[in-house]
């Protein structure tokens, strides 16, 4: 009599729950690292390939403008003219979208590109404006005063052209704003993205022992603050090991700096925030 619950209509229902519950599972682990933030991109074997393969959703280029083109590079020295943003990030990032690249997986979206200005701000955003015009299919943007949200957006750091986006009521770029002033600035909508500072400017703390209480509570509540604002949290040039990832984390940091693209997606796959030194502190708290 128990055989007649495995009926093919049965058979059909409990492998359609079964393919949907590996679907969530699936999607679960790989929006973990959305959290994972892939530091100068550039300098791994295949940049953004290496990235997207790993499911960053968030990746960094320093970019220099010389000769009217925008060249990723870390160093003056080590510039590469062949060394584009188009060629490198632009150009394969709308191939990604549109299928036409069988070399990686299609990534998930939306997806941030971090562009880290090393020269002036104004004059190489008025070159990189230009550029993105041909990308606008793809990309976040504010139209006539309104933020519309596609698979690309571009946030700005380094040297930013603050002034210069304020100005325009249509554009498709954005700013990386300093996580320390970010209670300062609140009115300026679809401006900001994302926040952030250097690690050692809000935390000493190095993964030994337990996360100092007062360094934990003054990280918390910065993030709070971002978090009321809509912005995501970064701390660049943080320590980059399991102990301090599972700290950033707790305290509500969204996105982790990384050099280390496997190790990080690995640590988050599987990962369970484990308590650090002093508790959480509350959203209402003061600076």
């Amino acid at each position: 009599m128990q055989l007649a619950y495995f009926c093919p209509k049965h058979l059909k229902l409990i492998l359609l729950i079964a393919l949907l519950s590996i679907s969530v599972f699936a999607n679960a682990q790989y929006s973990v690292s959305a959290c994972a933030f892939a530091h100068n991109d550039y300098w791994h074997k295949r940049p953004l390939y290496d990235a997207l393969n790993n499911g960053y959703t968030h990746v960094e280029a320093d970019v220099y403008l010389r000769n009217d083109k925008l060249i990723v590079a870390h160093l003056l020295p080590s510039l590469k003219k062949h060394n584009t943003l188009e060629r490198l990030y632009l150009d394969p990032l709308m191939k990604c979208i549109n299928g036409t690249d069988s070399t990686t997986r299609r990534p998930a979206y939306p997806l941030t590109l971090m562009i880290d200005i090393k020269s002036n701000g104004e004059r190489t955003y008025e070159v990189l404006n230009q550029l993105l015009q041909k990308y606008r299919p793809v990309l976040s943007g504010v139209e006539d005063g309104h933020f519309v949200q596609r698979e690309i957006t571009i946030v700005l750091s380094g040297h930013k052209p603050v002034k210069a986006l304020k100005a325009q009521s249509s554009r498709w770029a954005f700013i990386d704003e300093d996580l320390k002033t970010v209670a300062r600035d609140t009115a300026a909508q679809n401006i900001y993205q994302t926040a952030s500072c250097k690690y050692s400017s809000l935390i000493q703390w190095r993964g030994k022992g337990d996360l100092p209480y007062y360094e934990k509570q003054r990280l918390c509540r910065f993030v709070n603050m971002a978090h009321r604002f809509g912005k995501k949290v970064r701390l660049w040039k943080s320590p980059d090991n399991p102990v301090v990832w599972n700290a950033l984390l707790q305290c509500g940091v969204d996105l982790i700096n990384t050099d280390k693209l496997v190790k990080l997606r690995q640590f988050l796959t599987g990962h369970t925030i484990v308590s650090v030194g002093a508790k959480h502190s509350a959203a209402g708290d003061n600076f």
